[in-house]
């Protein structure tokens, strides 16, 4: 526990400590705080970038990639001079160039079922700015049982989303909002979608916010509530979120007791497993179009996706319209389907598969694997 601010922090903190509900009793408050944030990637980025501005005292991360330059779009905690490194290195390099009187705590792993409760426990709060629907279900249960609050963030193209999940402050938990996961490929990722670099740095600083409210106990605290924000009209709106008694975590019967369950373990890339399925390296493909491929090479990505690299010779059919073209294709000839990294194309197998097709192969990797290797 600190029990005051430096002369150094009085004058960095000066202009808290002019607003009445922040003070000095406020900045001792986020001082002795401790945050736990699960990503520095789009969101996690301003969100840490405010609240170690902010004078949060103890800020831990937990991130186990490392910088790619498709990142650097929109995940400003990290620079040019860091891709290839580890993310938490460049952050907490950054975070401690912002504000040198805090402390960053680095948790180099994947936050797992196996390693959840342990990271959580010496945290206040947690900030969610993870990219997938099993940790997002795995963060919320961690902040349920360990009746912490949870700050919540989603991003997608030119919208996104926050609140506050709490049921022990009397909202509801973010299974009252998706009782259960989403079907595979479903939902698209950020990968697959794409998202406006600048719409996580106003999703993010929200989590922020709402961050320092907590801490400050200030405010009007969103819970049960869900702000969607809607970048290309610029506007915002609410939606009510009700507690669900019927919820499997937090209603009436709960069935969840603990972090290990179908949602937690799920595989985040919502890959679709198959046994059936067969598959072609990229470097087999180099090898099977170079001695004069008689078959189809499929590509099912999006038409802009494809604008900016494509293999030569692939057909264009986005996954969406498989369906409406698939009288098109002839059964008699080999099919090899790819995409982004392998996922939609495994999608795309598994339907081609279903509508009689035999032979039929998914581009392991996809066109990242592609391009990787020149």
């Amino acid at each position: 526990m600190h029990e005051g601010l430096t002369k150094a922090e009085l004058l960095r903190y000066s202009r808290h400590l002019i607003i009445p509900n922040i003070g000095m009793e406020g900045q001792l408050r986020l001082k002795n705080a401790a945050v736990l944030l699960i990503g520095t990637g789009a969101l996690g980025s301003p969100s840490a970038l405010y609240l170690a501005a902010a004078g949060v005292g103890r800020i831990g991360l937990v991130d186990a990639d490392v910088v790619d330059a498709s990142n650097l779009q929109r995940q400003i905690l990290h620079g040019e001079s860091w891709v290839g490194k580890p993310k938490l290195e460049s952050a907490a390099a950054r975070l401690l160039e912002v504000n040198p009187h805090i402390e960053v705590v680095l948790h180099p792993v994947r936050f797992t079922p196996e390693n959840a409760m342990e990271i959580a426990s010496g945290y206040d709060i947690i900030v969610d700015g993870s990219d997938n629907f099993p940790t997002r279900f795995l963060t919320n249960d961690t902040a349920f049982l360990q009746k912490k609050p949870l700050v919540y963030g989603a991003i997608h193209r030119f919208e996104g989303q926050s609140s506050v999940f709490a049921p022990h402050l009397g909202g509801p938990c973010y299974r009252c909002l998706l009782p259960a996961m989403p079907a595979p490929g479903s939902v698209p990722s950020c990968q697959e979608a794409g998202v406006l670099g600048v719409l996580p740095g106003i999703i993010g600083s929200m989590q922020a916010m709402e961050t320092i409210k907590l801490i400050l106990g200030i405010g009007q605290v969103p819970l049960g509530k869900l702000t969607i924000y809607d970048a290309l009209n610029t506007t915002f709106r609410s939606i009510k979120l009700a507690h669900d008694p019927h919820c499997r975590l937090c209603g009436d019967q709960p069935e969840i007791t603990s972090v290990h369950n179908a949602e937690t373990t799920a595989n985040a890339n919502c890959d679709i497993p198959s046994t059936d399925m067969e598959t072609i390296t990229t470097q087999e493909l180099r090898q099977t179009l170079a001695n004069g491929f008689t078959g189809v090479l499929i590509d099912v990505r999006e038409p802009e996706e494809y604008a900016i690299a494509n293999i030569e010779g692939a057909r264009l059919i986005p996954l969406a319209t498989l369906p409406g073209e698939i009288d098109s294709l002839s059964k008699d000839k080999e099919i090899l389907v790819h995409c982004k990294s392998g996922k939609r194309s495994a999608r795309a197998v598994e339907f081609l598969l279903g509508n009689g097709f035999t032979n039929v192969k998914n581009v392991t990797g996809g066109i990242d694997a592609w391009l990787a290797e020149n």
